[in-house]
């Protein structure tokens, strides 16, 4: 049997040292191990408990980082345990296996994007007509699917992603807001398709999630598990559902309640089906 663990990345199960939310003293701190440098500056960690239970998960497990990064971002990032034969990038946009990504699969989604959206150039220009440059910091694209801009928090208006959001849904856009980015990224194109595809490739029996944010919503809904940090879009609204499990703790210490929540799970699902195959296998013999 195949348990696919299919999470998210940032702010999920590893942190910038901004979004750490290490308020402790430094003798109660946890020691921390760095995944990710870029131009020679680390970016971004997780706990070292959290690293050897990731590694654990990567060994028994199908893992399978979901992330919206894009392809060249997440490849930055030096995750612990043997390196993952799957990995989704760009929301759902990149379906990577060994590294490689799956061009059948980009086509499929593009096809998808082109038939049910508003063209990814209007939504751009709507963006850079209605940001202010007083708090637009750099406005990007991804993987030429969707954009994002990067903020100023403190200089943003309360109401510009609302409005946003009303503009973007009947055009077939979601608009979400992680720490100093506002996405704007097509509906179709989810991680929780991607995931499907996946579980379909490997005859994946469970399926273990976790997220942060508003992007992760359908991925969360689409594991018959998940974990949600006390921290990030869903915790601020309260979200959940009932396979959802909403932690209190914040910052990186979720990330490290998640994976070893995942770890554990996983762990049982594992002994439950060993058990049920002596069972069966008992039966088999007295027929």
């Amino acid at each position: 049997m195949t348990v696919l663990v299919a999470s998210d990345l940032d702010r999920t199960l590893i942190y910038s040292a901004a979004a750490l939310g290490l308020d402790m003293p430094d003798a109660e701190a946890p020691r921390l191990l760095c995944v990710e440098v870029y131009e020679h500056r680390p970016l971004s960690y997780l706990t070292e408990e959290a690293a050897t239970l990731l590694a654990e998960v990567a060994r028994t497990s199908c893992f399978v980082p979901t992330t919206t990064r894009t392809r060249e971002q997440y490849r930055r990032i030096r995750l612990p345990g043997p390196a993952p034969k799957y990995a989704i990038c760009a929301n759902g946009g990149h379906l990577l296996v060994d590294g490689e990504a799956d061009l059948d699969w980009h086509d499929s989604v593009r096809a998808t994007l082109a038939s049910e959206c508003a063209p990814l150039d209007d939504v751009r220009t709507h963006l850079n007509r209605t940001a202010d440059p007083d708090w637009l910091l750099k406005e990007r694209v991804a993987e030429d699917l969707f954009a994002y801009l990067v903020v100023d928090r403190e200089q943003l208006p309360d109401d510009y992603v609302k409005d946003l959001t009303a503009w973007a849904e009947p055009l077939g856009w979601t608009v979400s807001l992680q720490g100093r980015k506002i996405y704007a990224v097509p509906k179709p194109l989810t991680k929780s398709a991607a995931v499907a595809e996946v579980a379909r490739r490997t005859g994946a029996t469970e399926v273990l999630t976790a997220g942060d944010s508003l992007l992760d919503t359908d991925l969360l809904l689409a594991g018959d598990q998940g974990w949600r940090p006390g921290h990030g879009e869903l915790a601020d609204a309260g979200w959940t559902a009932p396979q959802v499990t909403a932690l209190a703790e914040r910052g990186v210490a979720a990330g490290e309640a998640i994976v070893r929540a995942i770890a554990e799970h996983a762990s049982v699902i594992r002994a439950r089906a060993r058990s049920e195959a002596v069972i069966r296998a008992v039966s088999r013999g007295r027929d």
